[in-house]
């Protein structure tokens, strides 16, 4: 097992292959470490369906309560549904999924009472410093927590969060007066899987399921929609059967991807502008004049273009939930969405939920009568890269070559708010490095495809040299 945690903990959650690099013994020392850290009398704990989570999500609860916590275990859920739980009994918890990495992987999400989140900047840096001092004393490949002196043990009780949860995301998108549409789901037989029919029983839709198997080891595809290999099925799927859209989740089912009707991927920022001009004719009617939008420094440029056109006021934030869940506290933003497909709701803790934004897709398009290609048509302004990943040794030499070759021509602008940023009267790319890998992510976008081409190729044969 590997021991510099700083291989483990992320920049938002813990993350790693089981049981190389983390086990139960592990897990337990994170429960205990974080009630030292986050505090509270309780927390509620939950997990997806990888074959490691049950006994990880266990350990972890143990080692809450040896700090005096009372752990709520709800058991099988997705990372949304955890949320739910964490705001509506406010208190912190803790997921244990890797989201959409392979089964061999698991990882831990944490938040604070509310889903507020736990992040390097927020908590995550001193739970993994606690940790890391108590690995001094293993032995035997076990972690010795050293004993507490708690008022008493905490408890460990089940709870049944799954109904309040679909419950909740009803009351705020009403879909029961939407025309019927069918939808194909591409569960990924992760997580998607145990929400969507409850979440959508009873409502007007021709739900055509796929892979709703609960299996972590992933038979059929990654639960990764992100990229384009994982949705090939699905595409067939809309087009075979004739579904109005296709829906596709990740593994523990906090992001959704959504495919038209012609089988066509619409982009992420489509759907967050979208999903924008919903929340903020919402917040206008109930008296909120200049609604807050977030968007991350790779959505398109036609989010804050379609947010300032209808009142609102957008705020460009750096990639990563952490950051984006921040600026909306500072902003008390309505929403908040990333390139990544992560969508964010004032109204849902400020955290990410897929379902969500899935919902008012369904509302959109249920609401009136034309395709999804026609009524996503209009956020569709730029021509973009989508993000590309190039393997380079010196990150910082890389982009100090690529900021000198644009930074001094003619209308140009940069910024270093997450990588680098090099914008042009009608395009832009941003640069940034990856925190885990020896990776350049690169994401250009042009009002011209041509530009755009010419731009993502220009940067990379300096990237790649």
């Amino acid at each position: 097992m590997v021991r510099d945690l700083k291989q483990l903990v992320k920049a938002y959650d813990v993350r790693g292959v089981v049981p190389d690099q983390w086990d139960e013994s592990l897990a337990y020392a994170f429960g205990a470490a974080f009630v030292e850290v986050v505090g509270g009398s309780a927390v509620v704990v939950g997990h997806d369906m990888r074959p490691s989570s049950p006994s990880l999500s266990r350990a972890f609860a143990e080692g809450a309560a040896s700090r005096g916590a009372d752990v709520v275990e709800i058991g099988l859920c997705s990372t949304d549904q955890l949320y739910y739980a964490s705001g509506s009994l406010d208190l912190p918890g803790a997921m244990f999924t890797a989201s959409h990495n392979p089964a061999q992987y698991n990882g831990i999400k944490l938040c604070r009472a509310g889903a507020a989140p736990v992040g390097q900047d927020t908590g995550l840096s001193e739970i993994r410093e606690l940790v890391q001092s108590w690995l001094a004393a293993e032995t035997d490949g076990k972690v010795h927590v050293p004993a507490a002196a708690p008022a008493a043990v905490g408890t460990l009780s089940a709870k049944e969060t799954l109904g309040g949860y679909a419950d909740h995301l009803r009351k705020l998108v009403d879909l029961t007066a939407i025309r019927p549409l069918k939808v194909a789901v591409d569960a990924g037989n992760g997580m998607g899987g145990h929400t969507v029919p409850t979440v959508f029983d009873g409502l007007p839709l021709d739900v055509v399921p796929m892979y709703f198997e609960l299996d972590g080891t992933f038979p059929n595809h990654e639960a990764n929609p992100l990229d384009p290999a994982n949705l090939v099925d699905l595409q067939a799927k809309v087009r075979e059967v004739g579904a109005d859209l296709g829906l596709a989740f990740d593994g523990d089912a906090d992001r959704c991807f959504v495919i038209d009707e012609n089988g066509d991927p619409v982009s992420p920022s489509a759907i967050t502008a979208l999903v924008a001009e919903r929340e903020i004719a919402r917040a206008q009617t109930a008296g909120e004049a200049n609604p807050t939008i977030i968007h991350n420094l790779i959505t398109s440029w036609t989010v804050p273009e379609v947010v300032r056109d209808l009142g609102g006021v957008p705020v460009r934030t750096r990639v990563g939930h952490s950051f984006i869940k921040q600026e909306m506290a500072n902003t008390d933003a309505v929403f908040g969405g990333e390139h990544s497909a992560h969508y964010y709701f004032r109204d849902f803790w400020r955290a990410d939920t897929g379902m969500l934004a899935a919902l008012h897709v369904l509302a959109a398009l249920g609401g009136q009568d034309g395709p999804l290609s026609a009524l996503t048509a209009k956020y569709e302004r730029y021509a973009a890269s989508g993000e590309i990943n190039s393997t380079v040794a010196d990150q910082a030499a890389a982009t100090e070559k690529v900021r000198a070759a644009y930074a001094g021509l003619e209308g140009v602008t940069t910024d270093e708010l997450d990588g680098l940023t090099v914008a042009g009267p009608d395009w832009w790319f941003n640069l940034r490095a990856s925190n885990t890998e020896p990776l350049l992510r690169l994401n250009a976008e042009a009002k011209d495809p041509a530009k755009m081409a010419e731009l993502r190729d220009g940067v990379l044969a300096i990237v790649r040299g």
